[in-house]
């Protein structure tokens, strides 16, 4: 059996994805399809966002090359189907890239990002079919945190957004107090979503990565709640035990020590 020698030519990546897909090749390999794919395609994104945020470029470089395996792994069973290939999805998008920036590979002039980001829309617009809507393209199987900022973001790019963010946060006091006021659970629940769209408004006004943000947010209460049960074992007490005046008086040493 033959190994493959160039481990650093995308050519070889290519070969040993449609090797593993081959009459001979792995048996889970060739019994995957796009759809069973897609959790793995999923985690492998959480898993480079995650190396990311740990500003670990070692884990970086080895979960981006998961996520590539992903990409040529759909592009493969693309290529046997007969529909597209690899080399396809490369000229697609240098051909976007190409269209999209004609600051830099046209004529065109801009002076500043945000004039990047108006023309990109503008583009964008142009490659739409007729009644398709600006938001159309924004995958609906997102995070909602995550869709929420993205809307928000796509149609502050034509101009409809807050002049000011203190008036969203007048907006969020609003919000504040129609989820006090909801008489029944089915408003309850509509309100709060309004109060989290506010906040996911307040957060892209302010450049927060709400989904970073959030995520950030949710490791440190586990970190510190790491901490006082530890604590607990070592002064021999039962958390559950603790009246609630103790286990706040915990938490904020906690807090104190898990930054």
């Amino acid at each position: 059996m033959s190994f493959p020698k160039n481990l650093c030519s995308f050519a070889t990546l290519k070969g040993i994805m449609a090797r593993l897909r081959s009459p001979k090749g792995c048996p889970w390999d060739r019994q995957q399809t796009r759809h069973s794919l897609k959790t793995h395609l999923l985690e492998e994104c959480y898993e480079v966002l995650e190396a990311i945020e740990q500003k670990n470029p070692l884990k970086l470089c080895e979960e981006l090359g998961d996520l590539l395996m992903q990409i040529v792994f759909q592009a493969q069973i693309a290529a046997e189907a007969d529909e597209f290939n690899i080399t396809d999805v490369i000229q697609s998008i240098n051909a976007k890239l190409i269209h999209r920036h004609p600051h830099i590979f046209g004529q065109l002039k801009v002076t500043d990002a945000r004039e990047v980001i108006v023309n990109w829309e503008a583009l964008k617009q142009e490659e739409r079919e007729d009644g398709e809507s600006l938001l159309d393209s924004v995958p609906k199987e997102m995070p909602a945190l995550a869709y929420s900022q993205s809307i928000q973001q796509r149609v502050a790019g034509v101009g409809f957004d807050w002049e000011k963010v203190t008036e969203i946060v007048d907006k969020l006091k609003e919000e504040v107090t129609e989820l006090k006021q909801a008489p029944t659970q089915e408003q309850i629940a509509r309100e709060f979503g309004d109060l989290l769209f506010t906040l996911t408004n307040i957060g892209r006004r302010l450049n927060v990565d709400l989904e970073a943000a959030l995520r950030q947010a949710n490791q440190r209460f586990v970190q510190r709640f790491s901490y006082m049960e530890e604590m607990c074992r070592q002064r021999g007490v039962n958390i559950s035990s603790l009246s609630l005046d103790e286990q706040n008086a915990l938490w904020e040493e906690a807090k104190q020590r898990v930054k």
